[in-house]
C-alpha cells in the first residue's frame, strides 16, 4: 500500500514538473515571437486579415456557416432536453403511443431543406467567384518543384521575368543547426525567400499552377487563394490584393522531406513600384544574357558555377557534395567523373529517378553549364572537364 502511494506522489511530482515546463517554454515562445503582418499571428484563432474579395466572402462564409450551425445544435438540443425533462415518467407522464404525423414529417423536410438553401447560396456564390480568372490584368506561372517555386510572368507587365524562389540560406541554416537561438527574435522563420514574388496593387493576377515532379499545393491564406499544382496538368486561380504589402504562405501537400522549406512570398507593391520592379528585373535579364556560343576557361566558369550549386542544390547534396538519405552524393559519384559529359547534363535537362532529381531545365545553359563544371572539379573529383554552354543548349528538346 506505501509502495503504491509511494508510486502515485511520483507520478503527481513528475507531471507537475512538466506542467511547469511546458508553462514555461510556452511563456518564453510567445515573448520570442511576435505577430508577422501578413503571416501567422501569435495566439491565432481566427483566420487571417482577409486582403481580397474573396478572402473576405470566405471569412464572412467560415463565421455564418458555424454560427448557423451553433444556432441549430442549441434548437436541437433545447428541445431534446425540454422534452425529457417535461415529460418524464417520475411526474406521471405516459407514452405516446401514435405511429406517425404528417405534420411531423413535413417540419422535418421542410426545415432542413431550407437550412441547405441557405448554406448553399452563399458558398456557390463564393465558389463561382474563386473560379472566375477572367479579365487578368497579369498572368504569371507558377511552378512547384522540390523544393522551390517558380514564377514565369507570361501575360500583362512583366512579361518575360522568370525566377525562381528558394527559402533563404540563413534561415536554413538556423533550421539545421536547432532553429532560433534563445532570446532571438525570427518572426518570419521558415517563411523568407531569396525572391519574393512581386505583384502590383488592385490588379487581378491570375496564377496557372503545374509541378515538374510531385504534387505541391500553392497557399496564400489572407488570398484565400489554395490550388493544387500537379505534374503534367494545368490549373489557375486568381486574386486581387487591395493593400500593399508582405504576404505568406506555405506549399500544403506533403511533397517530400524538404516540405516544410518551401514557403511563398507575396510582395504586394504600387503600381508605380511595380514598374520600377519590372524594369529592374529587365536590366538583370538583358546582363544575364549570355551568349551561347562564348568559350569560358574552368576557372571563370567553375566561378559562376559554385554560386549556381549554392542557391540550386546545396539544399540537398549539400555543401560538401556528400548528399543525404536517397539523395545521391556527387563527389566521386560516376556520372560525375564519366568522361562522356552529355550523361550528366542530361541529367540536369530532364531529371532522373521518377523526379527525385528534378528538371532544371528553368536554369540558363550558361548556369547548368557552369554548375556542371564546378561539380567535375570540385571537393575530390578532379577531373579537368570544362562544360561550354553550347554543349548543354544543342542537348535541349
Amino acid at each position: 500500500m506505501n509502495t503504491m502511494k509511494s508510486i502515485w506522489k511520483y507520478l503527481a511530482s513528475m507531471s507537475a514538473t512538466v506542467l511547469l515546463w511546458l508553462a514555461s517554454a510556452g511563456i518564453n515562445l510567445a515573448h520570442a515571437v511576435n505577430d508577422l503582418p501578413g503571416g501567422p499571428a501569435v495566439n491565432q484563432l481566427n483566420l487571417y486579415p482577409p486582403v481580397t474579395s474573396v478572402a473576405r466572402d470566405q471569412q464572412w462564409l467560415h463565421w455564418f456557416m458555424l454560427i448557423l450551425c451553433a444556432v441549430i445544435f442549441v434548437a436541437v438540443f433545447a428541445v431534446m432536453f425540454y422534452s425529457i425533462w417535461k415529460h418524464r415518467k417520475s411526474v406521471g407522464h405516459k407514452a405516446a403511443t401514435f405511429h406517425e404525423s404528417v405534420t411531423v414529417e413535413i417540419m422535418w423536410t421542410v426545415v432542413p431543406f431550407i437550412i441547405v438553401i441557405l448554406m448553399a447560396l452563399p458558398a456557390t456564390k463564393g465558389v463561382v467567384a474563386m473560379k472566375d480568372t477572367t479579365s487578368a490584368d497579369l498572368t504569371i506561372k507558377v511552378t512547384g518543384m522540390q523544393w522551390k517555386w517558380g514564377y514565369d510572368y507570361l501575360k500583362g507587365e512583366g512579361e518575360g521575368i522568370g525566377f525562381v524562389a528558394t527559402i533563404d540560406a540563413e534561415q536554413r541554416e538556423m533550421s539545421n543547426n536547432g532553429g532560433p537561438k534563445k532570446g532571438q527574435d525570427v518572426d518570419n522563420y521558415l517563411l523568407k525567400v531569396d525572391n519574393p514574388l512581386v505583384v502590383p496593387v488592385d490588379k487581378k493576377v491570375r496564377l496557372i499552377t503545374t509541378a515538374n515532379d510531385v504534387i505541391h499545393a500553392f497557399f496564400v491564406p489572407a488570398f484565400g487563394i489554395q490550388q493544387a499544382a500537379i505534374p503534367g496538368f494545368v490549373r489557375d486561380t486568381w486574386f486581387r490584393a487591395e493593400q500593399i504589402g508582405d504576404f505568406y504562405g506555405q506549399c500544403t501537400q506533403l511533397c517530400g522531406k524538404e516540405h516544410s522549406y518551401m514557403p511563398i512570398h507575396v510582395k504586394v507593391v504600387s503600381a508605380e513600384d511595380y514598374s520600377k520592379w519590372v524594369a529592374g528585373e529587365q536590366k538583370k535579364i538583358a546582363a544575364k544574357a549570355d551568349d551561347p556560343s562564348k568559350v569560358w576557361t574552368l576557372e571563370e566558369i567553375s566561378q559562376r558555377g559554385e554560386k549556381v550549386y549554392a542557391q540550386n542544390c546545396a539544399a540537398c547534396h549539400q555543401a560538401s557534395g556528400k548528399g543525404a538519405g536517397p539523395v545521391k552524393p556527387l563527389d566521386a559519384a560516376a556520372v560525375v567523373l564519366d568522361s562522356d559529359k552529355t550523361k550528366q547534363i542530361m541529367v540536369l535537362l530532364n531529371g532522373q529517378n521518377n523526379g527525385a532529381m528534378p528538371s532544371w531545365k528553368a536554369l540558363s545553359d550558361t548556369d547548368i553549364a557552369a554548375v556542371i563544371s564546378f561539380t567535375k572539379n570540385h571537393w575530390s573529383n578532379k577531373t579537368g572537364q570544362v562544360v561550354q554552354p553550347s554543349e548543354v543548349m544543342a542537348l535541349r528538346k
